[in-house]
């Protein structure tokens, strides 16, 4: 297999839509490592957002300049930071990325969740997600009480009777997912949830369905 040593976007705008992906990353955890691979085209960044003892998996994908750079099966985990440093080297073309060194990663980066079999669910409008997610924000900062035991209410509260919780609401808010589009695409797996938006995805363990939560409604 061949060493894939750098990569080329389709555009160079999404450099620093990548960049700021990472920095994402960075501000909740300032070891953070992602994971990249390579397929149809684009490169994948996995990384994790610490939200609890199985933080969500989020994923930022980039479209490469040919199909043929896709098929050189990047798979590798690397340094969030490091990664981060090469795109903001203006010395070089803004198109080209040079990775850094693979590194050993977390454990979450060794077990992805699948690309195949998923079910999709319904389309859910973003606008209401981000409003849900302020209002449980705004609930956080105003409640006295133990403020970890008030979290793991807020955030375990689910939102779509998937299962699917504020805690996956809130790492897309986080990344900027619910910025994406006007609705995000929610989908199934029998072990997995995904939120999907143009430019990427945030993904979580399946939890049983309890009721509709909050009860936000698919677009139509």
């Amino acid at each position: 297999m061949t060493t894939v040593t750098a990569i080329r976007f389709a555009d160079p705008r999404e450099a620093p839509a990548l960049g700021a992906f990472l920095t994402r990353l960075l501000r909740y955890d300032k070891a953070a490592a992602v994971r990249l691979q390579t397929a149809n085209g684009a490169l994948a960044v996995f990384g994790r957002l610490p939200l609890g003892e199985s933080g969500p998996l989020v994923v930022r994908t980039v479209p490469l300049e040919t199909q043929a750079e896709a098929q050189s099966a990047l798979d590798t985990t690397v340094s969030a930071g490091q990664l981060l440093d090469g795109i903001g080297d203006d010395t070089g073309d803004a198109a080209d990325l040079v990775l850094p060194p693979s590194v050993t990663g977390p454990s979450w980066a060794g077990l992805l969740p699948p690309r195949t079999s998923w079910e999709h669910v319904a389309d859910l409008d973003a606008a209401l997600l981000d409003a849900a997610v302020q209002a449980a924000i705004t609930e956080f900062r105003q409640e006295g009480a133990d403020p970890d035991a008030l979290a793991e209410s807020i955030w375990s509260r689910q939102v779509h009777p998937s299962g699917l919780t504020m805690r996956a609401v809130h790492a897309a808010h986080l990344v900027g997912l619910l910025r994406q589009s006007r609705t995000v695409a929610l989908y199934r797996h029998p072990a997995w949830l995904r939120i999907t938006a143009p430019r990427g995805a945030v993904i979580v363990r399946r939890a049983p369905a309890l009721g509709a939560g909050l009860g936000l409604s698919p677009t139509r």
